[in-house]
């Protein structure tokens, strides 16, 4: 499991948590939490695909 994909994960349960409890600030950060975890994913995505066109010259 990638780091983007355990934020996601825990920001998910932040969400969830904050709804059933009626906490708007952790549901918030969850939202934040999901959004860096889907960024962390894009860019390692892209380093990766950089690094595979090095390889190949």
């Amino acid at each position: 499991m990638s780091d983007g994909e355990i934020d996601e994960t825990k920001g998910r349960g932040k969400e969830a948590l904050g709804d059933l409890t009626g906490d708007e600030e952790l549901k918030d950060e969850g939202k934040v939490d999901r959004a860096s975890g889907t960024i962390k994913d894009k860019v390692g995505g892209v380093a990766d695909k950089a690094k595979q066109m090095l390889r190949k010259d």
